[in-house]
């Protein structure tokens, strides 16, 4: 019976140990261009008065760019806070050196995650009296004010005080003597829909029912308190809803949530993503390419596989749907997408080669592919396509 030799049997000590420096760029990547995300914070902040401040919301790993590059840069734009979801993003962040004020937009509702978030200098949001409570008791324990912001719900129906009866708790919350009210906020549901600048909108009556809100607390006592309520889209609509802070996630990122209102802001997308050809392959006519066979050559057709598929975060949806682009010249995906590979229709190329480099999303001379374009072709929104891009793909940074 024959053993079979394993690598270790081998004596490889006079090579180099390559496994230990894998090329990122070797299968697919994403490119972050820093630069890009600090130019739109300064475009985006040319938009507000001078008092209003910028918080960049650089959640789910900013939006898929790397978090801390984005923080990095985005603070260099002129933001002076940060959004994040999860205690673990806040964490994150500050093991980076990050030592701007930082908001965890989830909720925070037992006392060892909040004690964590006090230790980190992290600021939870607050949705009801109980929360409260349990900061003002860490407050007292540590003998300090605990920093955070109080939400309302004004039509998400999500995280926040019951609007009706926010004036009636905030009377109590004022007393709590071990607590720092930072900010209080709201959260726009609808600013992105085409109709959210008509004075009927759900979009506006959010914004009314948050101001009439705040009138009743008596703001001008409080005005230490930062108010805030519009995201990218709320922010772009109208200075109404600017207040003393805006919190900005797609725009920031290069991409505007409104189609039909044009800031001339010149936004650049700061992603883009890229991959290697790992094989290339001809087939004749009438051949069926990838699982289930929907796609059928036309024609004698020369293939490029390659390595990426739903696993690194390309929807399966849009198999056959979208193009990938190499020197600035558009080719088909065609078959389906699978778990870690595709194929593209390079018949017409004499110059695409294994290892030549394909262009999925951003832009190569004047052909462009934007995630607004996959989100329109997979019937969903451009947040969910940035943020579906997994850890198996290294982000590189360029500037």
């Amino acid at each position: 019976m024959q053993i079979r030799q394993t690598s270790q049997q081998f004596n490889f000590d006079k090579y180099p140990n390559f496994d230990r420096d894998i090329d990122p760029k070797q299968r697919a990547w994403i490119e972050v261009n820093g630069e890009a995300i600090e130019k739109n914070v300064r475009q985006l902040r040319s938009q507000l008065s001078k008092s209003c401040q910028f918080m960049a919301v650089v959640k789910a790993d900013g939006y898929g760019h790397d978090a801390k590059v984005v923080s990095e840069y985005a603070i260099r734009g002129g933001a002076s806070e940060l959004g994040v979801a999860t205690l673990k993003e806040g964490i994150k962040l500050r093991s980076f050196g990050v030592n701007k004020p930082i908001l965890v937009l989830g909720n925070l509702y037992t006392k060892k995650d909040l004690i964590i978030a006090c230790r980190n200098d992290l600021m939870p949001t607050i949705s009801s009296l109980r929360e409260c409570l349990i900061c003002n008791n860490i407050g007292k324990q540590f003998g300090l004010k605990f920093s955070l912001h109080l939400k309302v719900d004004t039509g998400m129906s999500r995280l926040g005080f019951e609007s009706d009866k926010f004036i009636q708790e905030f009377e109590k919350i004022k007393s709590f003597e071990n607590i720092s009210i930072e900010g209080i906020y709201s959260h726009l549901s609808s600013a992105d829909e085409a109709n959210a600048i008509d004075s009927q909108s759900i979009t506006q009556l959010q914004r009314l029912k948050f101001y009439e809100l705040l009138k009743q607390i008596n703001l001008d006592r409080n005005n230490e308190i930062k108010i805030h309520l519009a995201n990218s889209a709320g922010m772009l609509l109208s200075n109404d809803f600017h207040f003393h802070m805006v919190r900005v996630g797609l725009s920031m990122y290069g991409y505007s949530p409104l189609d039909k209102i044009d800031k001339n802001l010149l936004l650049k997308p700061a992603l883009s993503l890229k991959v290697k050809v790992a094989f290339i392959r001809n087939i004749d006519k009438g051949v069926s390419v990838s699982y289930g066979g929907k796609f059928v050559s036309h024609r004698k057709t020369k293939l490029a596989v390659l390595s990426i598929g739903y696993a690194d975060g390309v929807p399966r949806i849009l198999s056959g749907k979208i193009k990938v682009i190499h020197n600035n010249k558009f080719y088909p995906q065609v078959g389906s997408i699978t778990m870690d590979q595709m194929m593209v229709d390079i018949t017409d190329s004499n110059e695409i080669k294994v290892g030549s480099t394909m262009l999925l999303l951003g832009s190569d001379g004047d052909k462009t592919i934007s995630p607004l374009e996959w989100a329109r072709k997979s019937n969903t929104i451009p947040w969910e396509i940035l943020c579906s891009f997994k850890n198996r793909l290294p982000k590189v940074q360029v500037d």
